[in-house]
């Protein structure tokens, strides 16, 4: 088994020596699980055969964060990343750490609960694009329009299934190591450990020490403790101390592509009860899918979306996100008892959330009003200037006769307050023409 992993450091030293291609930047996808890792590790031992003077080519260890990843393997990765990083400099090699992450209006819960997209499944999976290849592509774009050209370093295993291994020889090149990427020019694929089996990549992680210092034992653990069957379980270790890692498939929390989450239900049956939240607030969110009452009868480009047997499958009700804005809420709320610092949600999602809700002239529901009902704050997401709260009265004095009035002008403030905010005036004119519009239909 060493002789054919030091077949693989040869291969890629070689490769990484090619003349003509110091110009091309490696890219190595790093999600900190097992294949990822066992990559990184071959690569760096590569580069540390290579004398100082020939590390010509730089690479780049890039991390996506997806916003709803695993909250145990994100603690990990970023201690991980952050040996990376500082070992990379005390052994003066090219290599540099990127977290990449999806842009706020691509985030899971903008779309899901401002823009009401039900959550995904295999025939509507619009969170791989927005979430993880978006991310990674804009920062693949960037280093080939500076470069010209970039090698994208992957994990990717033929023994994994019989789709990659199908995936992998459907774009690969006879007799050649690297293979055009199918989406970006000038970009291609270099697969080093394609044709490891389980059990060499975790003899890699369980016996060779990692070179950025990393406790390669906390990786195994992780997986042992996620483990629902023995699918993912190195058959041949060399410690007896090892046992089962178990089938663990690590990916966003909230996926409901999935039926059942067999890793989070493997990490709270083996106590980590904290995560339980997540785990019942995944399975709720799968359940209302497809209920009738939680969705509308369009999508949100005005498209029919009525089954033949009177079913409403459009984007979810307005009553529907709010209910499911405040499940997320009160479930960060109950895992901040043992994680503060965790958020499920973040303020600026909140906020995105909120323009969204009032673009889509949806004023009945507040994102402040749940927020604070959920934390029991007053005024958590307000401002309390005494000078505003006197405008507001002044302005509640002048609409006294007409109190309609007041909401009218407050719905235009808050409206132009928040395309300020994300710095987007585009189509102000048009949504307060329709705000307008709104109110005259209701008082006539």
């Amino acid at each position: 088994m060493s002789k054919r992993i030091n077949h693989i450091i040869s291969e890629i030293k070689d490769q990484y020596l090619l003349d003509h291609d110091f110009n091309k930047p490696w890219i190595i996808g790093f999600s900190g699980g097992k294949d990822s890792t066992a990559l990184l590790q071959l690569v760096w031992l590569a580069l540390k055969q290579i004398p100082s003077n020939q590390r010509k080519r730089k690479i780049y260890v890039i991390c996506n964060d997806t916003l709803v990843e695993n909250p145990i393997i994100v603690d990990y990765v970023e201690i991980v990343l952050d040996k990376i990083r500082q070992a990379a400099v005390e052994q003066g090699l090219p290599i540099e750490v990127n977290k990449t992450i999806p842009r706020l209006e691509d985030s899971f819960w903008v779309n899901i609960i401002g823009r009401g997209y039900p959550v995904p499944n295999n025939a509507f999976r619009w969170c791989t694009d927005k979430m993880k290849i978006k991310p990674t592509s804009r920062f693949v774009t960037e280093q080939v329009a500076e470069n010209g050209e970039a090698i994208i370093l992957i994990g990717t295993r033929s023994a994994e299934s019989q789709t990659r291994a199908n995936s992998i020889k459907k774009h690969e090149i006879r007799g050649k190591r690297l293979t055009k990427h199918p989406h970006h020019h000038n970009t291609f694929v270099y697969a080093p450990i394609k044709e490891l089996m389980l059990e060499e990549v975790w003899y890699i992680i369980n016996t060779m020490s990692s070179p950025w210092g990393a406790d390669n034992s906390q990786l195994f653990q992780i997986y042992s403790d996620a483990s629902a069957d023995d699918y993912e379980c190195p058959t041949m270790v060399s410690d007896k101390q090892h046992t089962s890692c178990g089938q663990s498939r690590f990916g966003c929390w909230t996926c409901t592509v999935v039926t059942e989450d067999k890793s989070m239900t493997a990490l709270v049956n083996k106590g980590q009860e904290w995560l339980r939240p997540l785990l019942e607030l995944r399975a709720s969110m799968f359940d209302k899918r497809n209920i009738s009452e939680n969705r509308m009868p369009t999508r949100r480009n005005g498209q029919h979306a009525v089954t033949e047997d009177g079913q409403n499958q459009g984007n979810y009700t307005e009553k529907y996100r709010a209910e499911l804005l405040e499940e997320i809420l009160i479930a960060q709320r109950k895992v901040q008892e043992d994680k503060p610092k965790l958020n499920l949600i973040t303020h600026q999602e909140l906020v995105a959330i909120q323009v969204i809700w009032n673009r889509d002239l949806n004023f009945e529901y507040r994102v402040a009003e749940i927020y604070n009902r959920v934390y029991n704050r007053e005024n958590a997401m307000k401002t309390n200037d005494e000078k505003l709260q006197k405008e507001m009265d002044l302005l509640k004095d002048v609409c006294a006769e007409n109190p309609k009035d007041f909401d009218l002008i407050q719905e235009l403030l808050t409206m132009q307050k928040n395309k300020a905010l994300l710095n987007k005036k585009r189509g102000l004119k048009d949504d307060m023409e329709r705000v307008i519009e709104k109110y005259l239909k209701k008082v006539s």
